[in-house]
């Protein structure tokens, strides 16, 4: 296995970390007899000689041990080898589309995912010359590895006959359950890698996904039809699946599955963190991604999930709807209660994914709020987490509760604010409940006054609760924001960041904080200028005090688009920054375009140059348009030549942020926003006109 392997000068290669000469401890320790050092060896060579997908001189240089070390069927966990091939062999980018410059044959291109990276093309090619192993491998005595293998050799064996010979071959001859739905799963990949040699591969998937086959199988088979040729699904796809769903969970499981060691490992962690059924996970989760926006159908299907008699299936039902919500627009009032039913359950696994789930819908959660609030009622340990390590948190329960907006939530914060130590993360959690979180303002004035102004963690500790305060106007902690104004020491960490937070705070309460104006008008002069010149207007109104600051600081480039918004505040009494504004309207940057085109129409009211800005940076970045949406809605009528870019965003089904990038919990609360901005604006022009 091992031949030729201390004549590798490793020592002169490298991997994510530095210097390769670990990886032959590594590479023996994937052929160790201990079940814990072969996990520990597949998680460094993961964490370091493949990190995070990186190919290194050193990983190429693995390849041909790697592969010598899948051809020993004595060894265990060769499974997680050829997947580990696979992955550097660029399958990972490969396994979604068929690429568009495929040949007319329908072979795939030599390239590696990123052509201009030799490291990647190597590699690429260097797993492409075993794939007679792959090949090989699909028929291996272990089911483990003929599970991996059927990716290996759709992806990596150039003869399009033989991948599908062998596929179809095995699906003739398989006998355990828990291989046969991934030999589909290749047929799918196959079909969408080559589509001009895969219509014998579709045929296969249709026939596979109907009776008499099991309903794992035909589940795999319905979701790989779902991606490679949706036009040969069934009629009734949702009720066949919910159907096969039902019957796949009272189908005898395989129980000889292979015992896995319970390290510290990375992979131990994503183990552990697996759902209970995961291949009914998979199964589920890719006839949902095929689905993609047929977000009717998605609804329908999580609803046969969600009330299925199989914790298991519940479960797994509730992280799919989480890239659902994430990722489509629609109505999710059903799904969401739905997933709050599953609160009451004695599954922790289940009740944890769905509180997991919750905190990320923030007002979607509120047909939820029930089930949230009778949690949040049942103990304190849902309303406060401890950890082994770190600082405690809000619990998920009320976390999720107090982001739905729902005022139940206050009592709890209450007791939170009042414990022996304040969650980091409470102070932003109350700013979703509004005037509801009134009562909470002498308790966060009162943790303020306790925060010592020289602590190391005075802004972890002070940040969250200035972000309430000012969320709720409370100028009854002026005093507690003041004190931290005048005594954080020079040095401090995170003292640039916590006076930021301070003015900010100190401006959000008004003309209420008029005894602040001697400490703002020191900052007007320093590094904080531009916010305290927004909180010294807010609470003073005097522009021929904030003028001067913000005109200096709209001509610097670090501060210009800060600058831009603060003028914007004092509409006509900044006229003197019109020319500015007008030149970085044009600018290359195109935040600073966002900004300047709010300001220009706040200031002068003339709707030709800030319609130019605005379309131009909707168009250039999809973040800017919530800020340019609102710009739009003061604009009312003047905005009409621009209302075509809200109608076509309110049409959209996909999220604006999920068109551009990953997407998260924050991008739901802020995509909502967006919507509600967008018809907002309509609305207000529309009362204008009648």
């Amino acid at each position: 296995m091992f031949t030729g392997i201390d004549e590798v000068d490793w020592a002169s290669m490298e991997h994510a970390y530095g210097c390769a000469e670990e990886v032959p401890r590594l590479l023996r320790g994937l052929a160790s007899p201990s079940p814990q050092e072969r996990e520990r060896a597949l998680d460094g060579m993961y964490g370091a000689v493949h990190h995070q997908g990186d190919v290194y001189d050193s990983t190429l240089a693995c390849v041909p041990f790697l592969f010598a070390l899948v051809m020993r069927p004595e060894l265990p966990d060769r499974s997680g080898i050829v997947e580990l091939l696979v992955s550097i062999g660029g399958g990972a980018t490969l396994d979604e589309q068929p690429p568009e410059d495929a040949d007319p044959a329908g072979e795939r291109p030599l390239e590696g995912p990123d052509p201009a990276d030799d490291n990647h093309a190597m590699a690429r090619t260097a797993v492409r010359a075993g794939a007679a192993v792959f090949a090989g491998l699909a028929g291996d005595r272990d089911p483990e590895v003929r599970r991996s293998a059927a990716t290996a050799v759709t992806l990596f064996l150039d003869e399009p006959e033989r991948v599908l010979g062998l596929l179809t071959g095995r699906l003739d001859e398989e006998e355990e359950e828990r291989v046969r739905p991934a030999l589909a799963e290749a047929l799918g990949l196959f079909a969408r890698l080559r589509p001009a040699a895969g219509a014998a591969a579709v045929d296969r998937l249709v026939a596979l996904g109907a009776a008499p086959h099991d309903p794992g199988l035909r589940l795999a088979a319905l979701g790989q039809l779902a991606a490679c040729a949706p036009d040969r699904l069934p009629a009734d796809l949702v009720p066949t699946v919910v159907a096969l769903l039902r019957a796949r969970s009272r189908w005898p499981r395989v129980t000889d599955l292979p015992e896995r060691p319970d390290t510290d490992t990375l992979i131990g962690q994503l183990r552990r963190l697996r759902p209970a059924d995961e291949e009914g996970a998979q199964l589920l989760r890719t006839l949902h991604t095929a689905l993609g926006g047929r977000t009717a159908d998605r609804i329908a299907l999580l609803r046969g999930q969600l009330t299925s008699d199989a914790a298991a299936d519940r479960c797994n039902a509730v992280w799919m709807s989480a890239g659902l919500f994430s990722e489509w627009r629609g109505s999710y009032e059903e799904p969401v209660a739905l997933i709050g039913e599953q609160l009451g359950t004695d599954d922790a696994r289940l009740r944890d994914a769905a509180v997991s789930v919750l905190e990320g819908l923030f007002a979607l959660a509120r047909p939820a709020a029930d089930r949230l609030a009778d949690l949040v009622a049942a103990g304190p340990e849902h309303s406060i987490r401890q950890w082994e390590r770190g600082a405690p948190t809000l619990g998920g329960p009320l976390r999720a509760l107090a982001r739905a907006g729902d005022r139940r939530a206050v009592p709890a914060l209450a007791d939170v604010l009042d414990g022996p130590v304040v969650p980091h993360d409470s102070g932003y959690a109350i700013t979703y409940l509004g005037a509801a979180a009134e009562p909470l303002g002498p308790l966060l004035r009162a943790r303020l006054g306790e925060v010592p102004v020289d602590a190391p963690d005075a802004y972890d500790r002070a940040s969250p609760l200035l972000y309430a305060l000012g969320g709720l106007r409370y100028a009854d902690a002026l005093p507690e924001v003041l004190r931290l104004l005048h005594g954080l020491p020079a040095g401090l960490r995170g003292r640039d960041w916590l006076v930021q937070a301070a003015t900010r705070t100190v401006g959000a309460f008004g003309p209420a904080a008029r005894e602040a104006i001697p400490v703002l008008r020191e900052l007007l002069d320093g590094a904080y200028a531009v916010r305290a010149a927004a909180a010294l207007w807010s609470v003073e109104g005097d522009a021929g005090a904030v003028l001067p600051a913000l005109l200096r600081e709209l001509t610097r480039g670090e501060h210009a688009r800060a600058s831009a918004e603060a003028l914007g505040l004092l509409g006509a009494s900044a006229g003197a920054a019109l020319p500015d504004l007008r030149r970085m309207a044009a600018s290359r940057d195109v935040w600073e375009r966002t900004a300047a085109a709010g300001a220009l129409w706040d200031i002068a009211g003339n709707p030709d140059p800030v319609l130019t800005a605005l379309r131009s940076a909707w168009e250039q970045n999809v973040h800017t348009r919530g800020t340019l949406a609102a710009c739009l809605g003061r604009m009312g009528a003047a905005g009409t030549p621009a209302h075509d870019l809200l109608r076509t965003e309110l049409a959209a089904p996909r999220r604006h942020r999920a068109r551009s990038a990953g997407h998260g919990s924050h991008d739901i609360v802020e995509d909502e926003q967006l919507l509600r901005a967008c018809r907002a604006a309509l609305d207000d022009a529309r009362d204008q006109y009648t």
